[in-house]
């Protein structure tokens, strides 16, 4: 194109919002078209000898158009990503890095920002909690599809999570986060022949702590469980608060009425032993010790869980940690019916 041929067409574009795009690009700017949806009236002619669009879909068409496509990072093994829903609310596994990203953007705010947790310099500059252990775990994500953003335009939203981690991934990478707290070696001899999983970094914002969102964590869990056939769940279950004394009341109801036997028992590393039976039994008013256990410990002890034997204080995160073990032998049927069907109520009264 001479100098001539160019200036006229620049005066042309400046006297029209228009540009010219030759027509062997149409069928590019259809699809940019589409995708867009910016121009909502135009033909593309096969053949015709030019064919004109917006200056926004140039400049789109010039950013490299459309959205990128979802880089798949995660192998789910067969397991559909979405693991079912109710209402707007959906749980699903977390597929790709971004989907990771928002599971903790999302613990960072209850973490961190809610439950005013010590931050590192990355996690605080990037607002995220990062883990080594998130690279090799799957995640639990629970959605609202019904959220909006502030031009009230739906915006999905990660409103809970769950981090879970097989032995066979552990064993060929960090092993479980669990061990940095709790002596679970001997425990993972005793029952060399059984499949573990760990659960972790459960957390769901203050407004979504309901049963809904719980069930479809569960939910997500059993489905998890059923797949990958896993005979045991252990982890980390937390109190708020670094003062075991101001705890005393509920850790001594565990240890007195929730702790697991010999055979499935395991106690903290013995640097970070912290004794849970602080008071005698007759200064345990059971009532009251249930009503401060959090949602989540009284979960797992409705479903058939036990703890091990002592906690942890975990200054970084402000909670004492206690060791939660549970058998899927030992999970109360009427769980496993509601959460997980047939198969799995099977495949427990088997084991």
């Amino acid at each position: 194109m001479n100098a001539a041929s160019r200036s006229a067409r620049l005066a042309s574009s400046k006297c029209n919002p228009g540009v010219t795009i030759p027509c062997d690009a149409a069928g590019i700017v259809a699809d940019i078209i589409h995708r867009v949806g910016a121009i909502t009236k135009m033909q593309v002619l096969a053949g015709g000898p030019v064919q004109r669009v917006g200056a926004s879909i140039f400049a789109f068409a010039r950013l490299g158009g459309g959205a990128k496509p979802r880089k798949i990072i995660r192998d789910l093994g067969g397991l559909p990503e979405s693991l079912g829903s109710i209402g707007a609310l959906e749980i699903r596994l977390a597929t790709t890095k971004k989907d990771i990203r928002k599971a903790q953007r999302l613990r960072y705010k209850v973490f961190f920002d809610d439950r005013n947790a010590s931050a590192d310099r990355k996690a605080n500059l990037v607002r995220r909690d990062i883990c080594k252990f998130d690279r090799v775990c799957d995640h639990l994500l629970v959605i609202d599809h019904a959220n909006r953003n502030r031009f009230g335009r739906p915006k999905p939203k990660v409103v809970g999570t769950y981090r879970l981690l097989r032995q066979d991934i552990a064993e060929q990478n960090f092993g479980f986060y669990t061990a940095q707290e709790f002596e679970i070696g001997p425990l993972l001899e005793r029952h060399s022949g059984k499949r573990f999983l760990e659960l972790g970094r459960s957390c769901v914002l203050p407004e979504y702590r309901s049963k809904r969102t719980l069930e479809l964590l569960w939910r997500g869990i059993w489905t998890y469980v059923k797949h990958h056939q896993i005979d045991v769940m252990i982890g980390c279950a937390s109190f708020e608060g670094v003062n075991p004394l101001k705890l005393a009341l509920p850790l001594s109801f565990l240890h007195r009425n929730a702790l697991a036997s010999d055979v499935w028992r395991a106690s903290p590393l013995q640097k970070y032993f912290t004794p849970m039976n602080i008071l005698d039994s007759s200064s345990i008013d059971t009532r009251r010790a249930i009503a401060s256990l959090p949602p989540l410990i009284k979960g797992y002890l409705r479903c058939g869980a036990r703890v091990g034997d002592g906690a942890v204080v975990d200054h970084q995160f402000g909670t004492t940690d206690v060791l939660i073990v549970m058998p899927v032998a030992d999970i109360d049927p009427r769980y496993i019916d509601h959460f997980g069907g047939p198969d799995m109520t099977a495949r427990a009264r088997a084991a």
